[in-house]
């Protein structure tokens, strides 16, 4: 699905996707930014993949110090400098989330969200290992993906979005088991719990699993010195 944002939904079309969000998809996207910004902490350096229009970019951008928003899709970029120009708290450039043209350590987290690790149609180790890359030793990378518990109302979401011509119809025979299909070529699932652990398996880092919400999957690996056991999860902020 590589470039189905870039070309199909990005812009003022990605950002419609979340104003007809129902209530229910809102307090999941909320509660992921909320338990996003309480890992960050006031010095931290962070860099989200996979940015969009800014919308999680700006909230994060209110806890730490410095936000850098990466994204493949132009017009979601240039949406999201324009939304950010009175305030000026981030950075967005365009960038491949396999290929990051930062150093090593450059970061002192790096975030994946909303099911980026699916929804990219990129290797998750690949990225995965990529986002290590950048991480300072002692740092952090969040991933996140939707629970199974939350299937109904994401299938449901899909299907408002197809209703106004967003995304093509959700094909109801082939999505299921995670994985939602639409007409137009979309195509993304999420990984469970022991996915994810599988991945970090394969990698040689430890993951902390986390449900919250009953809506999103976390996978937070704390970067250690030879990036393959994990280290000591940091504090939480209160």
């Amino acid at each position: 699905m590589t470039g189905y944002y870039a070309k199909n939904l990005s812009g003022k079309r990605l950002e419609r996707c979340y104003e007809i969000a129902s209530a229910r998809v809102r307090q999941y996207l909320e509660a992921e930014i909320v338990h996003v910004m309480g890992r960050l902490r006031p010095t931290d350096r962070v860099l989200e993949l996979g940015c969009g229009y800014g919308r999680i970019a700006r909230r994060l951008a209110h806890v730490a110090r410095r936000v850098v928003g990466i994204d493949t899709a132009g017009d979601s970029l240039e949406l999201a400098r324009r939304q950010d120009q009175a305030e000026g708290r981030c950075e967005f450039v365009c960038m491949d989330a396999i290929d990051l043209q930062f150093p090593d350590g450059a970061f002192d987290a790096v975030v994946c969200l909303q099911n980026g690790i699916c929804a990219f149609g990129v290797d998750p180790a690949s990225l995965l290992k990529e986002a290590l890359r950048v991480t300072r030793v002692g740092g952090i990378v969040v991933l996140s993906t939707y629970s199974d518990r939350f299937w109904s109302d994401r299938l449901a979401w899909f299907e408002a979005q197809a209703a106004e011509g967003l995304v093509g119809a959700v094909d109801l025979a082939a999505s299921g088991n995670g994985v939602v299909v639409c007409s137009d070529g979309f195509r993304a699932g999420r990984l469970t719990p022991g996915e994810f652990r599988g991945l970090c398996s394969r990698v040689g880092v430890k993951p902390e699993i986390a449900e919250v919400d009953g809506s999103c999957v976390f996978c937070e690996i704390t970067k250690s010195s030879a990036a393959q056991a994990g280290g000591q999860p940091r504090e939480r902020q209160p």
